[in-house]
């Protein structure tokens, strides 16, 4: 077992972290930004470190300042949580090769299964089928690009293959839209991904965002922990998370279930994953691979009972699972909201002074986040400051849960999404459970 862990990242997932780490007996380390001096997590682990100005590429990104501060402070397995680092391989190479467990699958794995075209290649052969499209890299000429946007049928989705949240993707309906709409999308990928290549796939228009949740310990050994419904998503952002996912098809999610589980038994994967699918008339199309921690993996935990976090550093320090897949039994209903700092109809990011904060208790709820009374929300970073998460017997229940519990917490001082929530969880829509991804832009 793990003696010190860093935890390189911030917010409520860093919190997170150190809490399970305690649960553990490990001690912790945590880094911050100049601009996250006032960090909640910083109070609660044993050291923190301090790696650079506000600016995350010279602080949460700057790969050898975090391996430094490891290094000083005798910390022996670094911790990534989601975004920032979470799914560079490089990153993962470099911590093993400066002697630190990287708390997550092997740099090789990440690599794989990190870009989009390889993964699909990957998991085509566990009949797992991904969306119809042009799996490679599209040629430089533009007529060649025109054939085959022509053979797929529009209308098509270009995507980046090193891509996530929306960033280099564009939806084209015809063909005097595709090369512009090709060229925007490689600009997008080059700025947040420094890579350029992208590829087509069908655009399926109505479809639900359906994820399996998996957890492996490095040794062969694989079990999926069930399904959650992310299907209500503004520009491609998550906003509500829902598990299990109601009205699927059962054969065909058996069949899916079963698949994923076998690919990472034959990954040897280390950690917990998330396949990631859009589910329309009763098929199942594969989109893509997190490596990580999910942002929504609280609704998987309240449902199953299984840390998820902790089944991470368990697994990196080469325990073998200790559960089976009979073990896992998903019971009732979990739903979350995150909580964004900014405006409930614009958007806008809201960052500033929490001039008031109280947040919701009772039977079946949790809160996940970093923030308090007098806390600045930095601008610097995502704007999600927390994530409202309601647990209950069955689907009716939660959302009853989840609508007393938005109407408790209160943030004041900043604009967030909680009215938003609020709104959504009341429609027919969300209540019947019949919504899809166009849901926010309906």
């Amino acid at each position: 077992m793990s003696k010190k862990v860093l935890i390189a990242n911030r917010g409520e997932i860093s919190l997170r972290a150190i809490r399970a780490c305690k649960e553990l007996g490990i001690k912790t380390v945590s880094i911050y930004s100049e601009g996250d001096k006032e960090l909640k997590s910083l109070r609660f682990s044993d050291e923190s470190v301090c790696v650079g100005p506000a600016d995350p590429t010279k602080s949460y990104l700057d790969a050898p300042t975090i391996l430094s501060a490891a290094d000083v402070t005798g910390s022996d397995a670094i911790y990534p949580g989601y975004g920032f680092l979470a799914e560079d391989y490089s990153f993962a190479e470099q911590c093993n090769l400066s002697g630190f467990k990287f708390i997550g699958p092997n740099s090789e794995t990440i690599r794989q299964m990190g870009d989009k075209i390889t993964a699909k290649s990957i998991v085509t052969k566990y009949g797992i089928d991904g969306v119809p499209g042009f799996n490679n890299k599209l040629p430089d000429d533009d007529d060649e690009v025109l054939k085959i946007a022509n053979e797929i049928g529009y209308p098509l989705i270009v995507k980046a293959t090193a891509g996530g949240g929306g960033r280099g993707m564009k939806i084209v309906r015809s063909s005097n839209e595709l090369i512009n709409s090709v060229q925007i999308a490689k600009q997008e990928a080059l700025n947040g991904f420094g890579n350029d290549v992208v590829y087509f796939e069908k655009f399926i228009e109505n479809p639900r965002h359906i994820e399996v949740q998996v957890v492996g310990d490095g040794k062969g050994n694989a079990i999926h922990l069930g399904t959650r419904d992310c299907s209500i998503q503004r520009r491609h952002q998550k906003l509500i998370e829902e598990a299990p996912a109601s009205d699927v098809d059962k054969k065909k999610l058996d069949e899916v279930l079963e698949n994923c589980v076998t690919l990472c038994k034959d990954l040897n994967y280390e950690g917990v994953g998330t396949l990631e699918f859009l589910y329309e008339n009763e098929c199942f199309y594969f989109l893509e691979m997190n490596t990580r921690i999910q942002v929504e993996h609280p609704v998987t935990e309240m449902v199953t009972g299984i840390d998820l976090v902790k089944q991470q550093i368990l697994a990196a320090s080469g325990e073998r699972l200790t559960i089976s897949q009979n073990d896992i039994k998903i019971k009732g209903h979990s739903i979350e909201c995150r909580i964004n700092a900014e405006h409930p109809e614009s958007f806008i990011p809201s960052p500033g002074k929490i001039s008031q904060y109280h947040q919701p208790g009772g039977l079946g709820v949790r809160v996940d986040s970093a923030v308090y009374q007098g806390y600045s929300v930095p601008p610097h970073y995502d704007s999600m400051i927390g994530k409202l998460i309601t647990y209950a017997d069955n689907r009716s229940e939660c959302i009853a849960r989840m609508k007393r519990a938005l109407e408790e917490y209160v943030i004041m001082g900043i604009n967030t999404n909680i009215q938003m929530h609020q709104k959504i969880i009341m429609t027919e829509e969300f209540k019947s459970g019949k919504y899809d991804i166009n849901f926010m832009s309906t």
